[in-house]
């Protein structure tokens, strides 16, 4: 019977948040005194899972939980899931760069990680010098490195760059060459983290055509992380889903994605006024959210190329007086991936909150195509993240359906959503402030 390349068993990472390690004395003390009593941490006995939906009450969080995982040589598994899922740290535990607060896990042979940008590399040293560094690390000797030096340095393409530190190189410099010596030195694992997101696309089909490479005799295992989910879709022959840090789905790689697509799609039952999964100092909110068509029915979908209105209720948590800020609404697919963005800093103008408002979007030719859609509100008194009141994801869910409005006689014409969105904002429901 033929071992697997990475057995995981009842494998859990407790985190005490706002600390590194357990933070006092007193916790440490109270754990070795358990441990000489052959007794169980009584740490792990508490603790949340790490769902960032919701307040919770406990200073110790379950960043992964239970994780029981087979995989065999040769295969290229997709870790799937949202920001905060534990993905990032299950690959940090196979990788040796933290411990696991229980259960084990066995690897069979050298591993190669890319965590991060730069990762294995000291900014001091040069690219070439950093190539002979990994290798080391790696347990190869000078002349192998050597014999696969040339080819490492040509799939990076920082020829010109390969004698200077490391420290000036950009960031997709870094990860190009970070990548080219992970793959090419023949690690029996090699483990990518959505690094790859830095390069360029050209780079990253490349990566994607050499990982492929890599695992296909059979005795190389890949581990890719990634939010690119056509990515994982071409290279991954099968596909894993977190959720606050346990597994939801082990199996197919289209029915990963599916699982995952469903999970980003879920919108609180709750009315957004009653939402606690929000970000920002709170003092004006929003309280509520509805779509109209261009009858002014209230609807949860609309057609392509159509005028829509989403109409926000805004409020005051206490009497804060008159604030000056920027609103937006932006749209995302299934994967959470930004489509495009009404928000009146497009034009370097403000709205006036002073007390209840109503502000209303209105998009006058609807520029998505078929499909669900999922919106963030979003209001600040700065721009980017300065200052924001209330940032509230996953507001509301907006299915579009196909429209012939371009008369060609597709429902969907190619290209649609890469249209400029022509969009108005009004306050007070009648009062035009912006238009573009």
């Amino acid at each position: 019977m033929t071992l697997p390349a990475i057995q995981i068993k009842q494998m859990s990472k407790q985190y005490r948040l706002g600390v590194v390690g357990t933070g006092t004395l007193s916790h440490d003390l109270n754990r070795w005194w358990h441990q000489v009593r052959g007794k169980e941490d009584p740490y792990l006995k508490v603790g949340e899972e790490n769902n960032q939906e919701v307040v919770g009450s406990s200073e110790y969080v379950w960043a992964l939980r239970d994780i029981n995982l087979e995989v065999q040589e040769g295969e290229i598994v997709g870790i799937i899931g949202s920001n905060g899922a534990g993905k990032s740290t299950l690959l940090k535990i196979l990788s040796r760069v933290t411990a696991p607060s229980e259960g084990v896990f066995r690897a069979r042979g050298r591993i190669a990680s890319l965590l991060e940008v730069g990762t294995g590399f000291h900014k001091e040293l040069t690219g070439r010098e950093n190539i002979f560094l990994n290798g080391a690390i790696l347990g190869m000797t000078k002349a192998e490195v050597r014999e696969k030096l040339d080819e490492i340095v040509a799939f990076s393409g920082v020829e010109r760059y390969v004698d200077t530190p490391v420290k000036r190189y950009s960031s997709g410099m870094k990860v190009r060459l970070a990548f080219a010596v992970a793959a090419h030195l023949e690690p029996e694992i090699l483990i990518v983290d959505e690094v790859l997101a830095v390069g360029d696309a050209a780079f990253q089909k490349k990566a994607i055509g050499k990982m492929q490479e890599v695992s296909a005799g059979g005795q190389r295992t890949v581990l890719f992380v990634s939010h690119n989910m056509g990515a994982v879709s071409r290279l991954c022959n099968r596909g894993v889903v977190l959720k606050h840090g346990k597994i939801v789905y082990d199996g197919s790689t289209n029915e990963a994605i599916r699982t995952y697509a469903n999970i980003n799609a879920q919108v609180s039952t709750q009315s957004i006024g009653e939402r606690t999964d929000r970000k920002g100092l709170g003092e004006y909110q929003f309280k509520e959210v509805w779509v109209e068509n261009e009858d002014g029915h209230v609807v949860k979908e609309a057609a392509t190329g159509s005028r829509v209105r989403v109409h926000t209720r805004i409020a005051p948590r206490q009497d804060v007086g008159e604030k000056q800020v920027y609103a937006a609404i932006c749209f995302r697919d299934q994967f959470g991936s930004r489509l495009f963005t009404l928000s009146t800093s497009l034009f370097s103008k403000r709205v006036t909150l002073d007390g209840e408002t109503l502000l209303t979007f209105e998009i006058k030719r609807m520029p998505l195509s078929e499909g669900d859609y999922l919106a963030e509100l979003y209001i600040a008194e700065g721009r980017g993240d300065t200052l924001v009141q209330d940032q509230l994801l996953n507001a509301f869910q907006l299915t579009v359906f196909g429209n012939d409005f371009f008369r060609s006689g597709d429902p969907q014409p190619r290209g649609l959503d890469q249209f400029y969105v022509d969009f108005s904002v009004y306050q007070d429901k009648n009062v035009e402030v912006i238009t573009t």
